[in-house]
């Protein structure tokens, strides 16, 4: 086949192709676009997701009417000159290329004013038809408006998902500009409703809680630092309103929202610890660095970006994150709500429990109370609990054991609740990280080996996990073909009385299940996780008095006591404020 030079049409939707995949990656150009015209105030409108309508309008520099043609041909920009240019970009974007793409794939009108001049015009484009400039109205600014996305390429349009998808990712993409650009008022219109309204230099504290919601303030924790050349400041989610998705976490570059897995790394293991697994921080992090340590041209939209010295960047972000959470008092707190009455019985709506027969309805803070507080069957997923007055306490000084699990004890804020194994349980992975940071744990031969039977899945798993074996004290090998033989175990779970068998065989189930992991320190911290559980003394276990005064000791010691290795809460408050409150105090 001949080679052939393609039409400008073609190469215009091939650009499309990496530059738009949805209506969110038009606004995301035409607001980059606008925030670099020097807009103070932009307004964002669309119509079913984008799908029909999507409409930007700023009040930057505008277009000269003479250079609006330029405006939406291919690999023109007033953004760069030179090569040397893309050495350090200082801009979000390069208007004419996404112009151009945008124009390819839609039916486009383009409406400009340039600053200090009385002319406005109007370009309209339809796929391969663009019509001629006209003069127009308009105040100082520009006003692109895009609709029927993909029209001219069905086979794309079929990939847009349903409404309610698509507003999200718009919004989405609003929002992470608007968190990195304070300074310029934002809005956005869905389907004439009115999704968001930001005012103009509103600074960077009230534009995070402007987006993320004011009544989020007080879980908030906001961290900053300077080294290196390097400027990271943001505001840290406390453990509590971690979410099932990243869906609230932001991380700007320079003014750019962007994707990196170092920075992501970075943030997770700042976390590690304080939230469950597959929950996400609540975090937005600002990072300035010389355009010059960044490239921003590795990726089509440029979502993502690659950093010359990325070792540097991560242990940064790290540093910033982690020493902000270990600085605050993560202790959750929870609020008393008036149990309503019940058929046979029990506390009116607004007045106090009937000892002995009434109860008190708990909810705790952005996830259930239950997982903390229930006796006997541990129930999840609940909203809020009922718990019958208790009779089983242990009154030991100014601490109570309750039912052989919970220490209730006080401080300046309030009613402390501890659960002992929770607690106990991040003293123990504390101990397990500190030893081990300073060589292999020490092990105890067995008399006789502990023989574990296994299929052939697991008995494979002994030679990558060889190393992981060498650092926690474990020494094993096969024993035939359906069989390992424990021949050394982990002085520090021996001590604690865990069973050799059961708790290899536990540690290859994991892994079978989710593979071997390929960073080894987090397997190593996963695994430590596994047996601070498996040595911490357990909910139902009388602790002495002792004991309990140790315990609580070491919640004051140890680091992150304020959660367990996996990140449920080891610790609740009820403020004082909530006590007078449900005693009717003002």
């Amino acid at each position: 086949m001949a080679i052939r030079k393609l039409p400008a049409l073609v190469v215009n939707q091939i650009a499309a192709g990496e530059v738009v995949e949805r209506p969110a990656s038009v606004v995301k150009e035409l607001v980059e676009n606008a925030i670099d015209a020097g807009a103070t105030r932009i307004a964002v409108t669309i119509e079913h997701g984008g799908r029909d309508l999507i409409r930007v309008t700023d009040n930057g520099r505008g277009i000269a009417f003479g250079d609006l043609p330029l405006a939406v041909a291919a690999h023109a920009t007033s953004k760069i000159e030179s090569s040397a240019d893309l050495e350090a970009v200082t801009t979000l974007g390069f208007r004419g290329e996404a112009l151009a793409s945008i124009a390819s794939i839609s039916r486009m009108s383009l409406v400009s004013r340039a600053a200090g001049t009385d002319e406005a015009g109007r370009l309209d484009i339809e796929g391969q038809h663009r019509g001629e400039p006209r003069p127009a109205s308009g105040p100082p600014g520009t006003t692109v408006t895009v609709r029927d996305l993909f029209f001219n390429t069905p086979a794309r349009r079929k990939f847009i998902r349903a409404d309610a998808t698509e507003t999200a990712r718009v919004t989405q993409a609003v929002e992470a500009l608007a968190l990195a650009h304070a300074q310029v008022g934002v809005s956005l219109a869905c389907d004439g409703r009115v999704a968001l309204e930001l005012p103009p230099d509103a600074g960077t504290h009230r534009r995070v809680l402007d987006v993320l919601g004011a009544e989020l303030e007080p879980e908030l924790l906001a961290f900053s630092l300077s080294e290196r050349g390097l400027v990271i400041s943001g505001m840290a989610g406390r453990p509590g309103i971690a979410r099932t998705t990243a869906r609230h976490q932001t991380v700007l570059v320079n003014g750019r929202p962007v994707s990196d897995r170092s920075i992501t790394h970075a943030i997770r293991e700042a976390y590690r610890g304080l939230i469950e697994p597959g929950r996400y921080p609540t975090i937005v992090l600002f990072l300035e660095i010389d355009p010059q340590q960044v490239d921003v041209n590795v990726h089509p939209t440029k979502a993502e970006v690659r950093f010359r010295t990325p070792s540097m960047v991560h242990g940064a972000v790290l540093s910033a994150i982690r020493r902000r959470l270990r600085e605050a008092d993560l202790t959750p707190s929870f609020e008393l709500q008036r149990a309503t009455a019940s058929p046979g019985g029990g506390p009116a709506s607004g007045g106090g429990p009937a000892f002995g027969s009434g109860s008190w309805s708990w909810s705790g803070p952005g996830r259930s109370i239950t997982e903390f507080l229930a006796v006997g069957e541990e129930r999840r997923g609940e909203s809020s609990m009922e718990i019958e007055v208790l009779p089983v306490i242990k009154h030991v000084g100014e601490v109570l054991q309750v039912h052989s699990s919970y220490l209730v004890t006080q401080d300046e804020q309030g009613l402390i609740i501890v659960d002992q194994h929770a607690l106990h349980e991040r003293v123990m992975f504390e101990t397990l990280l500190e030893a081990v940071s300073k060589g292999n744990l020490e092990s105890q031969r067995l008399l006789m080996p502990a023989i574990v039977e296994v299929d052939a899945a697991r008995l494979d798993l002994l030679e990558p996990l060889g190393p992981l074996f060498v650092r926690i004290g474990i020494e094993a090998e096969p024993a035939g073909p359906a069989a390992i033989a424990i021949h050394a175990f982990s002085s520090f779970l021996f001590d604690r009385g865990v069973e050799p068998s059961e708790f290899l065989l536990e540690l290859l189930d994991r892994t079978a299940r989710e593979g071997v992991n390929d960073d080894p320190e987090a397997a190593l911290h996963e695994t430590l996780d596994m047996m601070s559980c498996k040595a911490a003394i357990k909910a139902g276990d009388r602790l002495s008095d002792r004991e309990i005064a140790e315990l609580l000791a070491q919640r004051e010691r140890v680091e992150r006591s304020s959660n367990c290795p996996h990140g449920r809460p080891t610790t609740l408050r009820l403020t004082i404020r909530d006590l007078e409150k449900q005693f009717g105090r003002r």
